[in-house]
């Protein structure tokens, strides 16, 4: 058994990254959740039930929340939960694309203390344990020090530089975008963009280990509103993320309506 849960994480996401890397040109049996939420495909099942075999195996009393698999109640009741996504960016997986990533996290009470976010066709691993700081394959990572929210490098969907969203102009960002939530939080952890945004409710599986990496990279990850983010939620969404630096996510937050 591995001697720390971040280990565990990290282990059991190498493991995801073989198996689905063995579904790339293949069939993907794609099909279509209810709601408009999305497409799912044979491989985010696969990993799914790897996720589940491997972690809920190795730590039997912690609780289980994924993207794909039924949401049950018993989670509330327990100290520590496995909050994973297996394909983020399942759309860019069927495309061909290689910005998709496995996220993985443990929260306790409420707040991750253990997360991994890799990109197998990458070959990028993010990390992070509560207090030991953040690293990309190994090496630390530092949130960028970029205060004029006019130059931020910022990763956000484009709705998000809608007139609606802002009181008065809206600032001049400099707007990137990829599609998988978790690697946008990873990619700010870095120092690679300055801020990631997104005002839509956010999934708890998208983001979980993303504010992990983000906290111990030195920025600051919210809700839309500057209130913390908490997991383990009885409905696990939370209303968007404004994540950056200290000085950027209190100028965003300044000039939201």
């Amino acid at each position: 058994m591995p001697a720390s849960d971040l280990d565990l994480l990290i282990g059991v996401a190498r493991e995801a990254g073989d198996v689905a890397r063995s579904f790339v040109g293949g069939p993907l049996d794609i099909r279509h959740k209810d709601d408009d939420a999305g497409p799912v495909t044979a491989a985010d099942y696969a990993v799914n039930r790897l996720l589940e075999d491997r972690l809920r195996s190795a730590r039997p009393d912690y609780g289980w929340l994924s993207e794909e698999s039924p949401d049950s109640t018993d989670r509330l009741g327990s100290e520590y939960v496995f909050i994973v996504d297996p394909i983020d960016g399942t759309r860019s997986f069927i495309d061909g694309q290689d910005t998709w990533a496995h996220s993985l996290a443990i929260v306790r009470d409420g707040k991750p203390v253990a997360a991994a976010v890799f990109l197998p066709l990458l070959d990028r691993l993010y990390t992070a344990e509560l207090g030991g700081g953040a690293a990309l394959n190994g090496d630390a990572i530092r949130a960028s020090g970029t205060t004029d929210l006019n130059a931020a490098r910022v990763l956000a969907a484009r709705p998000t530089l809608d007139e609606h969203h802002w009181s008065g102009a809206v600032p001049p960002l400099q707007r990137s975008h990829r599609p998988s939530l978790a690697y946008r939080m990873s990619l700010v952890a870095q120092g690679r963009f300055d801020m990631m945004l997104t005002f839509r409710p956010s999934w708890e599986w998208d983001i979980a280990a993303g504010a992990l990496i983000l906290q111990e990279a030195g920025a600051i990850a919210t809700d839309k509103a500057g209130r913390p983010l908490r997991f383990n939620n009885r409905h696990p969404q939370t209303n968007g993320v404004v994540a950056g630096n200290a000085a950027l996510h209190r100028a965003v937050l300044d000039r939201l309506a």
